[in-house]
């Protein structure tokens, strides 16, 4: 997708570039950016990315062809080029960098609040969000659900976009007329700069677990991706950590900037007391100096909390009051696929929900134990082609959390789906005690028409998706829609329920 600024407005490659020594290169301008040769346009500047299975390089004169003013790379084509061959230290970063200047760097019109971790960054800017709107200031939002630019609301294919797309986002919230913008940040958008040109006014970590280790070469290598965020914040940014977690409280030592730190534990700026919890409400103290002032939302859980309380940081950073902050919290009802509840009648709870890591699904399993008081009845998978290693902890998690435990497909991709269920299984200490349905339709009817009332259903790994990925084909799918129709269907007060 091309970047563009204003009509006929132009922008000089030294002004965004200015580590570029060549100084005919430094004077050249053009008015687009484009990373596809096939899109080039007369006067775009090209820059030739290596991605996992094509060299950007080798369609540079292809983009000459199409009349591209320069050709950007990190490295020297084999042979000559018929343009200006503009050298950088990374080609990723300056096409961020040059996109970002395209569309007239609309993260400085904006109050960006970055948010990472492994688990909590949907719901956290969701709860940023809301709080921002609750004080009356016009906010965009960036993530796993889609994009909403201050007046539309627009899918999105990764939970942080590439490059160009972010550009184009950010500025639409700018003319739209958004004072702020919450971005969810993952650590694969950070890994491969796509974030590059962002300059964030606020860098939140909620927690930093287990993940991706099919992409990350190890746990270390992801926390350190993980703090690439700070290298986001502008001159006057600040972090929010959540000092409970420890990957997150070892930040601390690497922070210039000013942090406000939250925790229920440790000790930190914000704190926060449980007092209650019931399967569709929680109460809890929010503390902030020597200001303490209930919160009652109808998302439950610990993890919820500390949700809250790095919500509640941000808007106390930007001098929200904290009745305000309150009311934010408590405006969010639910946010789509995380411990969704599926209301349909029946005498037992449903809820949907994103977990697909070992601590996601434990902390929302548990969460339930202390509300529940029948059986805890799990559904659940894992996405192939993904970390392998953390299935045995993802079953381990289930096992030791739920009564009956339902393995079933998740995405398998291009996996064959009975590996991954064996993956799952090696994690089980007594294997023959779950129930394995590939089919996940089958899995969860027959996971519901167990459940007697008090009893409750979790649906995990896939949240708000409405599709599932086998081999290559993406086939609808919602899980939220799949447990309505067998609930609608099926008499709630069968016998099979009363057993």
């Amino acid at each position: 997708m091309q970047v563009r600024p204003s009509e006929g407005q132009f922008v000089r490659l030294g002004e965004v570039l200015p580590e570029i020594d060549t100084a005919d290169a430094g004077a050249v301008t053009f008015d687009a950016v484009e990373r596809d040769s096939r899109r080039v346009q007369p006067g775009d500047l090209f820059v030739a990315m290596a991605g996992p299975d094509h060299d950007g390089l080798e369609f540079a004169d292809e983009a000459i062809h199409r009349g591209c003013a320069a050709v950007v790379a990190d490295r020297r084509p084999r042979t000559p080029l018929a343009a200006p061959l503009v050298l950088v230290p990374d080609a990723r970063q300056a096409y961020g960098q040059l996109c970002h200047a395209v569309a007239g760097y609309p993260s400085r019109q904006l109050k960006v609040i970055g948010v990472t971790g492994t688990n909590g960054k949907t719901t956290t800017s969701c709860l940023i969000a809301s709080i921002l709107n609750a004080a009356g200031f016009p906010t965009g939002l960036i993530g796993t659900l889609g994009v909403f630019d201050g007046e539309e609301f627009g899918p999105s294919g990764l939970t942080t976009p590439p490059a160009d797309e972010l550009a184009r986002w950010l500025a639409r919230m700018a003319i739209n007329g958004c004072t702020h913008a919450v971005m969810e940040v993952s650590s694969h958008a950070l890994d491969q700069n796509r974030t590059a040109g962002v300059e964030l006014d606020a860098a939140c970590v909620t927690n930093v677990r287990r993940d991706h280790l099919d992409y990350h070469p190890s746990i270390e290598a992801y926390r350190r991706a993980k703090s690439q965020i700070f290298r986001l914040l502008a001159g006057e940014g600040f972090a929010v950590l959540n000092v409970d977690d420890p990957t997150a409280a070892g930040y601390l030592t690497e922070l210039t900037s000013p942090v406000l730190t939250v925790g229920m534990q440790a000790a930190a700026e914000l704190t926060a007391i449980e007092i209650e919890r019931f399967v569709s409400e929680h109460t809890f103290l929010l503390t902030a100096g020597s200001e303490t002032i209930p919160v009652r939302t109808k998302m439950i859980g610990t993890h919820h909390v500390y949700n809250c309380l790095v919500a509640a940081a941000v808007g106390l950073a930007y001098g929200i009051d904290l009745p305000t902050i309150v009311r934010g919290l408590e405006n969010l009802d639910h946010v789509p696929g995380r411990l969704e509840r599926i209301e349909c009648g029946q005498p037992f709870s449903v809820f949907v929900d994103f977990a697909h890591t070992p601590d996601a699904l434990a902390g929302v399993l548990s969460t339930l134990r202390e509300v529940v008081r029948g059986r805890i009845l799990c559904v659940f998978g894992a996405g192939g082609n993904r970390d392998q290693e953390k299935r045995p902890l993802m079953g381990r998690a289930v096992e030791q959390a739920a009564d009956v435990a339902v393995l079933t497909n998740d995405n398998p991709r291009n996996e064959p789906a009975e590996q991954i269920v064996r993956d799952l299984l090696d994690g089980f200490h007594q294997p023959c005690g779950a129930r394995v349905m590939l089919d996940r339709a089958q899995a969860i009817g027959w996971t519901l028409a167990q459940a007697r009332p008090g009893d409750c259903v979790v649906i995990a790994g896939k949240g708000h998706e409405n599709y599932q990925i086998i081999g290559d084909r993406r086939i609808p799918f919602d899980d939220r829609d799949v447990a309505k129709a067998w609930l609608y269907e099926h008499q709630p007060c069968s016998p099979a329920n009363l057993q």
